[in-house]
C-alpha cells in the first residue's frame, strides 16, 4: 500500500497532542462492509452498507475497490454513466485508473492521486483501467467516496480536480508513530489540497504496529473511520477494528486509534481512511447515480438524462486524424 510516504517521518510537521481533558469520541457502531461487484465486474466492499444516512451525513456512499491482483486481460472499469447532485472522490492506492467526463474533465490517477469530480447539475463519465494495465494485469486498490451537496449547490456547474499524491499535506503524529496524509479540508490547522463545496476533512493515516494516535477533530463535524488494511482498535474502550470495517463515532474533540502490536505480513501497518464533515441535515432522495432532495427532482434528473441534457459521450479520435 504505497500511496505517498516519506523516508523519515520525523522530518514532517507534527500534529498537536490534544489536551488530556479533550473528549475522546465514543464508538457508536462498527459494521463490516459486504463484498460485491461494480461496473463491468470489479470487486468492491460497500463501506457504508447498513449505516443510517443521518450518521453518515454529509457522505452518501463509499466503495473500497479491490484490493485485487488482476491477471492479464482481467482489469475492469465502469461504462459511461450519469451523475447529478453530489461529488465523487476517487483515491487510488495501487494501480492506475483513467477518468473522462462529458464536461471536459479527465486524467489518470495512481499511487496516492485523487480525482475529485463535482457532478453538480449533471454530466456523464467513465472510469476504466488504461489499456496497458488491462494487457499486463497487476495490483488494483482504491476508494470512491460520494459527498452530498446542499440543495443550494446541487445544480452548480460541474467541476474536476486532479490532485496529485505529492500535493497532499503530510504530517506526523506527535511521537512519529503515524503518517497522516491530509487529502481535503484541514487537520490541526494543516490544509489539504482538495477544494470542497461541503465543509469536510479527509485523512489517510498509516499507523505503525503498537502505536496510538489521538487526532484533534473538528467538534462540529461527524467522524467516520474505515480500516483499509491491518488491525487495531478505536475509542477510549479500544473496540477492535479490522480491514473492511467502518467505525461511526459520536461527538467529541478527539479520534483515538491504536494499531495492534502484531500485524499480518501483507498488511504491516494499520491503514485508515478518516472522514468527517459538517452535516447538511436536508432530505435525501437518492437512486442509482442521482442524489437529490425530493422524488420530483429525481424524476427530473432521469428525464434530463434520457433527453440528453446531462451531456454527450465525447467521440473517440479516429486514427490518422488530428484532434482540434
Amino acid at each position: 500500500m504505497p500511496a505517498v510516504t516519506v523516508d523519515n517521518i520525523l522530518t514532517l510537521p507534527r500534529v498537536t497532542e490534544p489536551l488530556p481533558e479533550a473528549a475522546t469520541r465514543p464508538v457508536r457502531s462498527i459494521t463490516t462492509a459486504p463484498q460485491g461487484f461494480e461496473g463491468e465486474g470489479f470487486p468492491v466492499r460497500r463501506a457504508f452498507a447498513g449505516v443510517d444516512l443521518a450518521a453518515l451525513d454529509p457522505f452518501i456512499h463509499m466503495d473500497q475497490m479491490g484490493e485485487v491482483e488482476y491477471a492479464p486481460g482481467e482489469p475492469k472499469g465502469t461504462p459511461w454513466h450519469p451523475h447529478r447532485g453530489f461529488e465523487t472522490v476517487t483515491y487510488m492506492i495501487d494501480g492506475v485508473f483513467d477518468h473522462q467526463d462529458s464536461h471536459g474533465g479527465g486524467g489518470s490517477i495512481t499511487d496516492g492521486d485523487t480525482q475529485w469530480m463535482t457532478a453538480g447539475s449533471g454530466l456523464l463519465h467513465i472510469e476504466k483501467p488504461p489499456e496497458q494495465l488491462v494487457m499486463s494485469g497487476g495490483l488494483f486498490h482504491g476508494l470512491q467516496l460520494w459527498v452530498n451537496l446542499p440543495s443550494t449547490m446541487k445544480m452548480s456547474p460541474p467541476r474536476y480536480q486532479d490532485i496529485r499524491g505529492g500535493d497532499v499535506a503530510l504530517l506526523s503524529s506527535p511521537d512519529g508513530g503515524a503518517l497522516l496524509r491530509v487529502i481535503a479540508g484541514e487537520l490541526d490547522g494543516h490544509e489539504g489540497p482538495g477544494i470542497t463545496h461541503t465543509p469536510i476533512s479527509i485523512v489517510h493515516a498509516t499507523v505503525a504496529p503498537g502505536a496510538q494516535v489521538r487526532l484533534p477533530w473538528n467538534p462540529g463535524y461527524n467522524a467516520l473511520v474505515y480500516a483499509l488494511a491491518g488491525k487495531g482498535s478505536i475509542g477510549a474502550d479500544r473496540q477492535p477494528l479490522r480491514m473492511g470495517q467502518l467505525a461511526v463515532l459520536g461527538g467529541g474533540d478527539v479520534i483515538e486509534v491504536r494499531a495492534d502490536d502484531n500485524q499480518e505480513s501483507r498488511s504491516p501497518s494499520l491503514d485508515l481512511y478518516i472522514m468527517g464533515g459538517r452535516p447538511i441535515r436536508e432530505p435525501v432522495a437518492a437512486y442509482g447515480p442521482f442524489v437529490m432532495n425530493t422524488r420530483a427532482e429525481l424524476m427530473q434528473a432521469f428525464e434530463d438524462f434520457q433527453a440528453g441534457r446531462l451531456g454527450t459521450i465525447p467521440s473517440e479520435p479516429q486514427p490518422g486524424h488530428d484532434v482540434l
